[in-house]
């Protein structure tokens, strides 16, 4: 009985690894060397929401999700249910999903105006104002929504642009979990 129970929990581990590798992950050309980690461009911004600021030692042996966004994005707002229901979700697991708020347009730099979106949004994560795009530019990235996901060594793994995707991009936080914490697998099957 025992050894059933080990080898479904390997097989489980296998498969998420095994579909992990189906998502497309980014490209070393795009992320750079999976060896090297991200340089620390959350604490290039002094506006947070929802947290205090963070930085990478915060961030150490969490699965990171961060989400470039804006709230007068409608792709975006179509993403956000998403991101509330993972950052939920997997939390308790090591999961920690940053809100990148970047604005597409001179009122959306306003605090006050991000505020209350986040708030009318029901966003409890915790979300940085990039209004200077520092961060968008330390992640060269180009696009509303777009969507990076780090392993707990806080290396690139997957990058998703636009809407869409949701399966894939919850596969491979669950198997990103997995990786973090050798021996136990993500209770969210």
């Amino acid at each position: 009985m025992l050894m059933t129970v080990y080898i479904r929990r390997k097989l489980q581990l296998a498969l998420l690894c095994l579909l992990a590798a189906a998502v497309s992950p980014v490209p070393a050309s795009a992320a750079g060397p999976m060896s090297d980690p991200l340089p620390d461009p959350l604490s290039l911004s002094a506006q947070w929401l929802n947290s205090q600021p963070l930085h990478n030692d915060n961030l150490r042996g969490k699965v990171v999700l961060v989400e470039f966004w804006s709230y007068g994005c409608i792709n975006c707002l179509h993403t956000l249910p998403h991101m509330q229901a993972w950052a939920e979700k997997y939390r308790g697991e090591g999961l920690l999903v940053i809100g990148v708020h970047t604005p597409e347009f001179g009122y959306q730099k306003d605090r006050d105006n991000v505020v209350r979106a986040v708030r009318a949004l029901g966003i409890t994560y915790p979300v940085v104002m990039d209004n200077q795009y520092e961060i968008w530019n330390a992640y060269a990235n180009n696009y509303w929504p777009a969507l990076y996901l780090m392993d707990a060594q806080g290396r690139q793994r997957y990058r998703h642009i636009g809407e869409g995707a949701y399966p894939e991009i919850e596969n491979m936080i669950r198997a990103l979990l997995v990786e973090a914490q050798p021996g136990a697998s993500s209770s969210r099957q």
